[in-house]
């Protein structure tokens, strides 16, 4: 079964980095895209950044100039270098994969477990 493993997440203070990763395994067959979503407290979840297999990527408005989206298709893994953090920013990170488990069209969307950003002084 596929799984997507989130790491990178934590507490840092404005004007800060952090580096999410996400790495997907089990059963893959090949990957469609991949992005983040984020969920803050009493908002809805809003996708982020997110990069397709041929590594176009589309960023959210208020992220972009600061995060970056990029992907190891060997290792089927996607990161999120996040610069310039504002207080703003916190929220839950997900990540999440549209992909083919087996050489069938059909596609699937599965999601991590989500971590957590924090920007504070």
């Amino acid at each position: 079964q596929v799984q997507l493993v989130e790491s990178g997440g934590g507490l840092v203070q404005p004007g800060g980095s952090l580096r999410l990763s996400c790495a997907a395994s089990g059963g893959i067959f090949s990957i469609n895209a991949m992005a983040w979503y984020r969920q803050a407290p009493g908002k809805q979840r809003e996708l982020v950044a997110a990069i397709i297999s041929g590594g176009n990527t589309n960023y959210a408005d208020s992220v972009k100039g600061r995060f970056t989206i990029s992907r190891d298709n060997a290792k089927n893994t996607v990161y999120l270098q996040m610069n310039s953090l504002k207080p703003e920013d916190t929220a839950v990170y997900y990540c999440n994969a549209v992909l083919r488990t087996t050489p069938r069209p059909t596609t699937y969307s599965y999601w991590g477990q989500g971590t957590q950003v924090t920007v504070s002084s």
